[in-house]
C-alpha cells in the first residue's frame, strides 16, 4: 500500500514566496494567490489597482494567508522593479512566480486586416511583454540566490491553434508559448522550471461572455465553461514539487475545445459522416441505467 503522506507534502509550498502579478481581478488570479496562500506559501500580490486588489486579497488575510500587495503596472520597467522589490521585502525564499496579466479588450476584435500597428504592439504588450520581463526578473533574481523556482504563465488555447478575429491576442499568447520552452531550457541546470497553463473559455467576474447551456454543449466537449478554481489548482500543482520534472510544457485546460475537432458538430459526431445509424443505438445504450 502507497502511504499519501509523503506525495502530499509535495503540494506544500511552506518557506517560499510566489508572485501572482493580476492578483486583484477577483477571478483567476485571485483564486490562484488563494490556493497557494493555503498550501503555506507567502504571496506577493501584485496589480495596478489598488482598489481591486485590497478588495481582493481582504478575504486571504482573513483565511490566515500571508500576503504582501504590491500596486505596479507590471508593462513598465518602474512596475517590475516594485513587484521585485516587494517580494525582497516580503518574508520568506523567493520560489514561484505566476503571471497572469493579459487579455483582449473589445476593441481589439476584427479581421486581421484590420488591424493598427499601434492595436498590434498594444495586444502583444499586455499579453508577452508582461509576461517575459516579470519572468525575466525573476529568474534572474532566482539565478543569483542560486536557488530553485517554478515560473507559470497564463497563456491561452488561442495561442495553439488559429484565432480568427482577433490574430493579435493569438500570436501573442503562441509567443508567450514559445517563451515558456525557451526559458525552461535555458533555466533547466539551474532547477527552475517554466511552463503555462492555456485557459479555456472561464467563467470569471470580468468574463464577458456569459453561460449558455446550448452554445457550451456544442463548442465544449465537456458542455461548460470553466471555473478559476480549477485552472487555480493546475497552476498549484505546476508550482508545486509534485510537478518537479515538468519544464516547458503548456497545460490546456480547456474542457476539450483544444483537441476537438473542427468538423465535429454539436453531438461531437464528425459533421460530413453520411451514415449515421449508430449513433441512435449508441445513444440508447448510454441512456440505459448501469448494472
Amino acid at each position: 500500500m502507497i502511504d499519501p503522506a509523503p506525495i502530499l507534502d509535495l503540494v506544500g509550498l511552506e518557506g517560499r514566496k510566489v508572485i501572482v502579478a493580476g492578483a486583484g481581478g477577483g477571478g483567476m488570479g485571485t483564486m490562484i494567490a488563494r490556493l497557494a496562500g493555503l498550501a503555506g506559501a507567502t504571496i506577493v500580490a501584485a496589480d495596478r489597482s489598488a482598489e481591486g486588489l485590497e478588495a481582493a486579497i481582504a478575504p486571504l488575510r482573513a483565511e490566515g494567508i500571508t500576503v504582501a500587495p504590491v500596486v505596479a503596472d507590471i508593462a513598465s520597467e518602474e512596475g517590475v522593479a516594485a513587484i521585485m522589490a516587494g517580494a525582497r521585502d516580503a518574508p520568506g525564499a523567493l520560489y514561484g512566480l505566476v503571471t497572469v496579466v493579459g487579455g483582449v479588450p473589445d476593441r481589439y476584435w476584427g479581421p486581421a486586416s484590420g488591424v493598427t500597428r499601434e492595436d498590434w504592439h498594444a495586444v502583444l504588450d499586455l499579453n508577452l511583454d508582461t509576461m517575459f520581463f516579470l519572468s525575466q526578473a525573476v529568474a534572474r533574481e532566482l539565478r543569483a540566490a542560486r536557488r530553485p523556482g517554478s515560473l507559470v504563465a497564463i497563456s491561452s488555447i488561442s495561442g495553439l491553434a488559429a484565432t480568427p478575429f482577433h490574430i493579435a491576442y493569438g500570436v501573442a499568447k503562441a509567443a508567450v508559448n514559445s517563451a515558456v520552452k525557451t526559458m525552461a531550457v535555458e533555466l533547466a541546470a539551474d532547477a527552475i522550471r517554466v511552463n503555462a497553463v492555456a485557459p479555456g473559455a472561464i467563467l470569471t467576474p470580468t468574463a464577458a461572455v456569459e453561460p449558455d447551456p446550448e452554445r457550451d454543449r456544442w463548442a465544449v466537449p465537456m458542455a461548460r465553461q470553466g471555473r478559476a478554481e480549477e485552472i487555480a489548482a493546475t497552476v498549484l500543482f505546476l508550482l508545486s514539487d509534485m510537478a518537479g520534472y515538468i519544464t516547458g510544457q503548456c497545460l490546456a485546460v480547456d474542457g476539450g475545445v483544444s483537441v476537438k475537432w473542427s468538423h465535429l458538430d454539436a453531438d461531437n459526431v464528425p459533421a460530413y459522416a453520411r451514415d449515421r445509424s449508430w449513433l441512435e443505438s449508441w445513444r440508447r445504450e448510454d441512456e440505459e441505467p448501469a448494472r
